[in-house]
């Protein structure tokens, strides 16, 4: 699907509204064919997961893709839904701010409207230096700009919590100085903490995106926090991998094959394609 400018620009809009309005719930996908799942359960939005993404492609996550691979799966991704997409580029695919520019072109290039940036320089940090990020984020605003899309939504990923690299206080410098620098989100994945998510939502100018978990605060609990945003991660392709395993399992054991409850039959997964 090809999509003008102006679509774009719409779409891009759309994303940003979404978080606005409400609570927008993004169950992350990692290919062509999840996202057209997703969207067909009625996702107003797609968001991609870079771990998912990198283990579709044989890599593992951690900046092991290159940005010419994330960026044909996006537009892949793109291709097969009618819904806004936003993706999640990792660190920028480099320390630089022209990294980041780069990165932010060829998001834009492949239809997204939204790209995750994390402060992460490797897996379990360190993490960038505040004023070194902040720098990076203004590279990807003014990058989305001169390709365009001033209105693509950047959502600036810290990973204090993630890693176990701070507290409260260090996310909140980092919040501030990340707004100050063109991000439209604030995402702090590993902070479940319903007291602590309402106190940074109350002081934070930017709305707050929570990464949910299995067993963890519902969409509803986190929603009353503050929280805006709502994504999962690998947490819906671990499922899918996990269901294939079980399933390979079971035939190379037992010799059958259990139809699941529920089970999206083939008419009706194909019929989720235009191609």
């Amino acid at each position: 699907m090809s999509t003008t400018a102006p679509e774009l620009r719409e779409r891009a809009r759309k994303l940003r509204q979404l978080s606005e309005d409400g609570v927008l719930v993004l169950p992350n996908a990692w290919d062509a064919g999840s996202a057209a799942v997703i969207a067909s359960a009625g996702a107003p939005a797609v968001a991609t997961t870079s771990g998912g993404v990198s283990w579709s492609l044989g890599s593992g996550d951690g900046q092991r893709l290159g940005r010419a691979e994330m960026a044909e799966a996006a537009r892949r991704i793109v291709a097969a839904v009618d819904v806004p997409v936003t993706v999640d580029a990792e660190g920028g695919y480099g320390p630089l701010p022209a990294d980041v520019a780069a990165t932010v072109e060829a998001v834009i290039g492949a239809g997204a409207v939204g790209v995750n940036l994390e402060d992460s320089t490797a897996v379990g940090g360190p993490l960038f230096p505040v004023a070194e990020q902040a720098a990076r984020l203004r590279a990807a605003r003014t990058a989305a700009a001169a390709a365009g899309l001033p209105e693509l939504v950047v959502n600036a990923r810290t990973d204090v919590f993630l890693f176990g690299l701070g507290g409260l206080d260090d996310v909140l410098e980092r919040a501030e100085a990340y707004a100050k620098a063109g991000a439209d989100g604030l995402f702090v994945p590993g902070l479940l903490d319903l007291d602590a998510l309402a106190e940074l939502c109350e002081r934070v100018a930017l709305p707050v995106n929570a990464m949910a978990v299995a067993g963890g605060p519902t969409v509803a609990e986190l929603a009353a926090a503050g929280v805006r945003r709502v994504s999962v991660g690998t947490g819906l392709a671990q499922l899918a991998y996990t269901a294939a395993r079980r399933a390979a399992a079971e035939l190379l054991g037992a010799g059958t094959l259990t139809d699941p409850d529920g089970s999206l039959g083939f008419g009706e997964l194909n019929a989720l394609f235009r191609g």
